[in-house]
């Protein structure tokens, strides 16, 4: 049941300590208001990524079932896999990213919403694995808030970069950017990156190593296999990166990044939001 806790001890959202649950700053972490109004107990049970891992996953599936469902007609024209492909017209309605939405219709914004698009049965399942995997060890080291904004940060690079890419280098063989891309992918790259920081400014090397270990696995995929969106994980492995350096996994989450996130979460719905509203029209 979601009820406030008012009076005794509660567990620090940031270190783990006991604080009391009207406490201001947690004495050992500094983290501001580590009882989160009361709320502390119920936000925990939701597991150390404050249930992001499920909201991502559930808005990705129903997402991919919508797309799918409003036009099925490409769903077994692609191969393997291109099974259950949406159609492009149907991605590209409700947020696709890349040189063409971005230069060519001027739909900046769908560098938020393209992350929570797929191309098809495989793309959506793998990538929603390595998310399952990715997040909740990101959100250990950086905790929830610190997680989102390193997921929404990498999304932005990621398909920005991917789409810079796709405009000026769309002739060179290799190196060409993306004219049209969707998936979780960019900002996946993003969590890799922000785990390969973290080992260097102190925090577990076995992780950092593996995280490592896994992003250099999944270039050379990406030059094996068509398809693939190299720049938009580069982009991402990137923001992540940079974004986690300038967050300092060694320093304590604070309140201002949980609302930060929040914000980044409604972005990137608002994102998805826009691209159907100015999108419909197109279609009529």
């Amino acid at each position: 049941m979601f009820k406030r806790q008012t009076t005794g001890s509660v567990v620090c959202r940031s270190c783990g300590l006991l604080v009391g649950v009207t406490q201001d700053v947690c004495h050992e972490c500094g983290v501001r208001n580590p009882g989160l109004w009361g709320f502390a107990p119920y936000f925990r049970s939701l597991g150390q990524d404050l249930g992001f891992v499920n909201f991502l996953t559930g808005s990705c599936v129903i997402l991919y079932v919508v797309t799918l469902a409003l036009d099925f007609s490409q769903a077994f024209g692609g191969g393997l896999f291109g099974l259950l492909s949406p159609k492009a017209e149907m991605l590209f309605l409700f947020g696709a990213s890349g040189a063409a939405p971005v230069f060519g219709y001027g739909r900046w914004w769908t560098v938020l919403s393209a992350a929570w698009l797929h191309g098809g049965l495989l793309h959506i399942g793998f990538n929603m694995l390595w998310v399952r995997q990715l997040a909740p060890a990101t959100a250990q080291m950086y905790g929830a808030g610190r997680m989102v904004i390193i997921y929404t940060a990498a999304s932005v690079v990621g398909f920005g970069l991917s789409s810079l890419a796709g405009l000026y280098l769309a002739g060179v063989p290799f190196i060409r950017g993306a004219g049209f891309t969707v998936g979780a992918s960019a900002p996946i790259f993003g969590l890799l990156g922000a785990l390969v920081y973290s080992g260097r400014r102190g925090g577990s090397s076995l992780i950092s190593q593996q995280a490592k270990n896994y992003a250099v696995i999944l270039a050379i995929f990406g030059f094996l296999l068509p398809g693939i969106d190299n720049w938009a994980h580069g982009g991402g492995f990137l923001g992540g990166y940079l974004m986690a350096r300038w967050l300092d996994p060694m320093a304590p989450e604070s309140l201002n990044h949980l609302v930060i996130a929040v914000i980044c979460l409604a972005l990137a719905i608002g994102s998805v939001v826009l691209s159907v509203l100015t999108g419909l029209p197109l279609f009529r």
